[in-house]
């Protein structure tokens, strides 16, 4: 019996890390120009990464799904979702996001670290009418929640745009803004 329990333990021990996901909280310690925390979560089992953002009003939940080829971000201020195809140039993969997390390599990185990567979407203003395309991640985070699609816009740089943007910085490794209207604006 002791044996039984003593292997349950280990088994328990050795095989969580494998099919839980990982966290990272990145702080403003300084507070300067913010008082926002992120954190990320990584599902290696569905191939998907979670970053909350937690700063008040100004929060937001972005979802990476590896296995669709889809992101969608849950904008808190605007109640709404909106969904983009993963450009995966910018992005890191699964893996490296997954190493930068275990290794902690994004503690601390902030402003001195190189400038993240860019990109920038324009939001269509029609609502996306059926989730299910973009697979049950997604599905699950912006049902009931007025959803867009965003369409990447190529070599564009928010120094020369001059709509509104919703800028996400996503831990010091992209900075996604979107662009434009939804119907609620």
């Amino acid at each position: 019996m002791k044996f039984t329990i003593v292997f349950a333990g280990l088994l328990g021990v050795f095989l969580t890390p494998a099919i839980a996901g990982y966290n990272i909280n990145i702080g403003d310690n300084n507070n300067s120009g913010g008082s926002g925390q992120q954190s990320v979560s990584i599902n290696n089992q569905h191939n998907v990464a979670n970053v909350d953002n937690n700063n008040g009003w100004d929060s937001w939940h972005s979802l990476w799904d590896y296995e669709t080829g889809f992101a969608a971000t849950r904008i808190f201020q605007k109640k709404a979702c909106i969904v983009h195809r993963m450009n995966k140039d910018a992005m890191p993969s699964l893996q490296a996001l997954d190493a930068m997390v275990k290794e902690k390599k994004l503690q601390g990185q902030g402003p001195e670290a190189p400038p993240p990567k860019g990109l920038m979407y324009t939001v269509n203003p029609d609502r996306v009418n059926n989730l299910d395309e973009f697979g049950k991640s997604i599905v699950g985070m912006c049902k009931g929640v007025p959803t867009y699609m965003a369409e990447e816009m190529q070599g564009a740089s928010l120094f020369f745009y001059s709509g509104k943007c919703f800028n996400t910085n996503i831990l010091w490794i992209v900075n996604i803004s979107f662009c434009g209207g939804t119907e609620e604006n």
